[in-house]
This record gives C-alpha cells, sequence and structure tokens, in this order.
C-alpha cells in the first residue's frame, strides 16, 4: 500500500464497457488521472464506410494537465490503437513492455511523427513512482506476448487492471503469467480489481494454445492445394504457430496486409517471433511453387481480418485470387458487428470452391479468460469491490454473476457504462455522476467529422439512392430558363420509369412558376417545397424515399 494518505480514488470508463474494444480507463487518485489503454474498435455494419471507432477524449482533454502518463496493457489494436490520436492532444510519457511499445510506436508512425512523446520500458519487476502512488506490473498469458495487468498502489488498497487475460498451464517464455504475484496482490489487499470480461459468457477453461496447434497441423496436412489463413494482424502466437507448423510441414508462408507485415517484422526485429528465413517466401513469389507448398497469411491494412479475403474473393486483390483448391483458416472471432461481414465473406468463399474451416476449437482459441479462468482471478484478487470491464453488457453482467459466485457481494459490484464514475471516498464506493464519453469515427484523414446525421445519410443513400433536381431561372424575366432536369441514381432506372419522370418534371416546374413570379421569395422555401411535393409523390409511385437535392441556379 502507499504510505501517502489518498482521500478520493476513481476509475472511469471512457471505452471498453458496453463493446468489445476501444479499451480506454482512467484512474484518479486525488488530484492525478492515470490513462489506461488507448484502444480502437472496428466499425459495426451501420456504421458505412467508416475506417475505426475511437474513444470520445474530451475528459482527458479538458484535464490534460492532470494527466500523469499512458499505462498500455498489450498490442493489440483494441488496446493501442487510438495511442497516436490521443498523443496529439496531450503531452504525457507512454508506459509499456517493450514489444508493446514497439507496436504503439508503430502506430504513431502511421500518423506522423510525434517527436516529443517519450516512451518507458516496464517490465513485470517495473515500479513507477509518482506523488500520490507507485505503479507496477504483473505479467498475464495473452495471444500476444509481454501483456501486462497494472497495479496503482493507494493507501487504501490496489486498484489493479488485469488486461486482458487467460490462463493456460502451457504458456511459456514472455507469454507466462506472474501467478504468484497476482496471488500476493491479493494477499495484500485490492480495493478494486478492473477485470476482462470478453469470455465470462463462455464455460470452464480457455483452450490451450496447444489444441489448437494440433488442428491447425491437421489442416495443414489435409489441404490440396494453398492454404489461407486469416487473423488479426497483432496475434503473435497465432503468427508463430504457423511459421512452425509450416516449417514442419516442408510449406512456405507469404504475409499479405501492410499491418500484418509490419507486426511481423517488429516480431522478428525485437526475437518475439521465430523464423527460418526459408520459410519466408514474397506474395510475388507464388507462382514459383505448387500451390500445395504455399501458406498466406491475410489481414486488412487495419488489422481487421477481413478486409484481405473479401478483395482477394473478389478477385480486387492485386497478388492473390481465390482459387477452388484453397483451404481457408478463419482462426479468430469476429466482434460484434462483424458477424455479417464475416458470414458473407465466407459465403462468398465457398461460392469460389474455397474449404471453408470457421473460427471453432479446431483452428481457434480466444486469448481470454472463460468463467473457470475469470473465477481463479477473482479468487486471488479477493478486491472489496469489483469492476467488470472489457466487454458488451452481456458480458459484464455474465461476469458480475460469476463474481457472486465467489463470494463479492452484489453491493460491491460495479457495472459502468461509457463515462460512468466509480468514486471511493471516506471508506464507500459509489456512482458519483459522469463525464463526456462516446465513438469518435475516423473515415479517411477526417477525424469525428462523421457523425449520426452523416451515417443516416450515408443509410439512406445505400436504401433508397438519390434524386437530384436541377433548375435554372432567368430572374429578370421571372421565368424558369432550363430544366427541371432530374437525374436518378441508386433510385430508379430513368429509360424505364419515362412517365415517373415526366410527371416529376412537371410537379417540379407547377412549384417553381409559383414561386419565380412573385417579386421576392426565400430559396429555402422553393426548395423544401419541392423535396415535399417530390417525396409525397415518388413514395406513393415506388414506396421509396430516395434523398431529394434541389439545385437551384439563375442568371
Amino acid at each position: 500500500m502507499s504510505k501517502i494518505k489518498n482521500e478520493v480514488i476513481r476509475v472511469i470508463p471512457l471505452g471498453g464497457v458496453g463493446e468489445v474494444g476501444k479499451a480506454m480507463y482512467v484512474v484518479e487518485i486525488d488530484e492525478d488521472l492515470f490513462v489506461v489503454d488507448s484502444g480502437l474498435m472496428f466499425p459495426e455494419d451501420e456504421m458505412l464506410g467508416v475506417d475505426i471507432v475511437i474513444p470520445d477524449m474530451t475528459f482527458l482533454v479538458e484535464n490534460k494537465d492532470r494527466v500523469k502518463g499512458i499505462f498500455l496493457t498489450h498490442g493489440h489494436e483494441d488496446a493501442i490503437g487510438s495511442i497516436a490520436y490521443l498523443l496529439k492532444k496531450i503531452q504525457v510519457p507512454v508506459y509499456g513492455s517493450k514489444l508493446t511499445i514497439a507496436m504503439a510506436k508503430e502506430h504513431i508512425k502511421e500518423q506522423g511523427s510525434l517527436k516529443h512523446v517519450k516512451f518507458f520500458e516496464v517490465t513485470n519487476k517495473s515500479r513507477m513512482n509518482f506523488d500520490k502512488t507507485h505503479v507496477t506490473f504483473f505479467h498475464t498469458t495473452h495471444s500476444i506476448p509481454d501483456a501486462l495487468g497494472i497495479v496503482f498502489h493507494t493507501s487504501e488498497g490496489a486498484v489493479v487492471h488485469t488486461g486482458e487475460f487467460k490462463f493456460d498451464q502451457s504458456a511459456k517464455g514472455s507469454y507466462r503469467p506472474d501467478i504468484a504475484k497476482m496471488a500476493k496482490l491479493g494477499e495484500d489487499g485490492v480495493l478494486m480489481l478492473l477485470s476482462d470480461s470478453t469470455e465470462a459468457e463462455r464455460p470452464g477453461y480457455t483452450t490451450s494454445e496447444i489444441v489448437v496447434a494440433d488442428h491447425i497441423l491437421s489442416a495443414f496436412i489435409a489441404a490440396e492445394g494453398r492454404v489461407l489463413v486469416s487473423l488479426y494482424s497483432s496475434n503473435f502466437i497465432r503468427i508463430q504457430q504457423v511459421f512452425d507448423i509450416a516449417a514442419a510441414t516442408g510449406k512456405k508462408v507469404a504475409v499479405a496486409g501492410r499491418s500484418l507485415e509490419s507486426s511481423y517484422e517488429v516480431g522478428l526485429r525485437l526475437g518475439y517471433l521465430t523464423v527460418d528465413e526459408e520459410t519466408v517466401i514474397s506474395l510475388k513469389d507464388l507462382e514459383n511453387y505448387r500451390d500445395d507448398e504455399v501458406v498466406i497469411i491475410v489481414t486488412g491494412n487495419q488489422g481487421e481480418p477481413l478486409e484481405a479475403l473479401d478483395k482477394m474473393v473478389r478477385k480486387q486483390h492485386k497478388d492473390v485470387k481465390i482459387k477452388s483448391t484453397d483451404t481457408v483458416l478463419i482462426t479468430f472471432t469476429p466482434s460484434p458487428g462483424m458477424e455479417v461481414s464475416m458470414f458473407q465473406t465466407m459465403n462468398k468463399l465457398a461460392k469460389a470452391g474455397a474449404n471453408v474451416l470457421t473460427s471453432s476449437k479446431k483452428v481457434h482459441v480466444s486469448g481470454h479468460g472463460s468463467q473457470e479462468d475469470l473465477k481463479m482471478m477473482l479468487n486471488m484478487m479477493k478486491p472489496k469491490y469489483f469492476i467488470p470491464i472489457q466487454g458488451e453488457y452481456k458480458m459484464l453482467i455474465a461476469h458480475s454473476k460469476l463474481a457472486q459466485q465467489v463470494g463479492i457481494n452484489k453491493s460491491e459490484i460495479f457495472i459502468a457504462d461509457k463515462g460512468d464514475i466509480v468514486e471511493y471516498k471516506d471508506g464507500k464506493v459509489r456512482m458519483s455522476g459522469r463525464v463526456t464519453a462516446g465513438n469518435v469515427l475516423i473515415d479517411g484523414i477526417g477525424i469525428g467529422d462523421v457523425g449520426n446525421i452523416v451515417l443516416r445519410d450515408r443509410k439512406l443513400l445505400s436504401q433508397d439512392g438519390i434524386f437530384i433536381v436541377v433548375v435554372t431561372l432567368n430572374r429578370k424575366e421571372k421565368k424558369i430558363a432550363s430544366g427541371p432536369e432530374m437525374i436518378s441514381r441508386g433510385f430508379v432506372y430513368v429509360r424505364e420509369s419515362e412517365e415517373l419522370m415526366e410527371e416529376s418534371t412537371r410537379l417540379v416546374r407547377k412549384v417553381v412558376e409559383k414561386y419565380v413570379t412573385r417579386d421576392a421569395f426565400e430559396w429555402n422555401n422553393i426548395k423544401q417545397e419541392i423535396r415535399d411535393t417530390l417525396n409525397s409523390y415518388l413514395f406513393q409511385q415506388t414506396k421509396r424515399r430516395p434523398m431529394i437535392i434541389p439545385i437551384i441556379m439563375e442568371y
């Protein structure tokens, strides 16, 4: 425990609750703020055209002078994917393991140089001292090496963030967990535990990685042609398994996807991936090998695992086209909102004749603990108060029920929404208010300029199309100079809808002539009446509501 008396301790999730991904948590100890993770989330299906989703950072920007540092639990996109956006707004040190820092630097490099940022590499033996607390770390097992839990030591007990974890008895090296250190934290006293809830609905223990490797080996041996393995770009343990199994079966491996290439290069440079150089080939060299000698690891440019596969099956990928003899291993569980895209891609692959092996225990294991793993963490930590994090609400609720099963009272469990403040003061914990929180949508180079109204318009365009009306007025002579001209995109095929277009033209002319003869009129009024008139008529005739855009010019 900290020797300095702490008066107020708060936990504020800005992301990662009520959703899977986009992790960002604030631990407030008196006047100091500490940020845990700065992740992203891949867009849901209704977020048309959006590239990624990041947390709303308004609270941190408004209190940037109080922020003491950013602590990263691991190197996956859901923990580090928005770090560059945050560091553009606040200038604070970043703490993380060797691999996590290297992965974070790669993300920052993509967004431009941030030379002012100070990075501190930490290990499970590090201790970082601050005015109101000191921070320590412990290793956890995840699907990426060097994953850490983070501990904020206060006078009232430790505030522990587990990071994303599971318990795998076969884990070794940089994947091995600090079980003894976790138990010691519990003995010394944990005030609040923030624990990963992603697999809280799954009974038992998470399947060991050794079991997965055996089944991938079987799939490689049985494949008659090429094997394509789809995964998240930072899933290091799966990448290593693919290279190991390919070497054992005499196959060559090519890597497809910018983010995957980046992760691969970082892993090799720092020694977290061990690869026989003779096993690696370029995508350009595929034609020099028989199909049954080739394995291709694929992911998208943002690390999202479906993008490259979808391009390949649509024959739009510059290097790889799906063949009927291909075997495709989809070795990930889709995040909520990604299921539809995954099944659509699987259908396309099946239609192309590929043999698709989906994410099941045969080719996939979660990087997150199942119910028995989560109970083990709770029993070791023995927290006074428990805050389930990193999961949809049903996952958070499932985790809270597990906590009650191991003896934590329901009144000592707090299921927080984004922006909720969980406050410890005067020996009690309560929900004490809210801060600004939510989603910021990234589309191209635009940050936050796509909101609900833009998404609504995109959805409308995708459903019923657009109907443009162009009219040119001679205001001096008070008459229509040209038009109305009707332009339809995604609404009706003009050549087969002559009667509809003619009547629409007549209705618009009638509206315009009514206004143009007046001495003065508002442009907005004439445009709105065109919209209303056409909207009513077009819906009556087609039962569709296209976006109607009147364009009026004059000379």
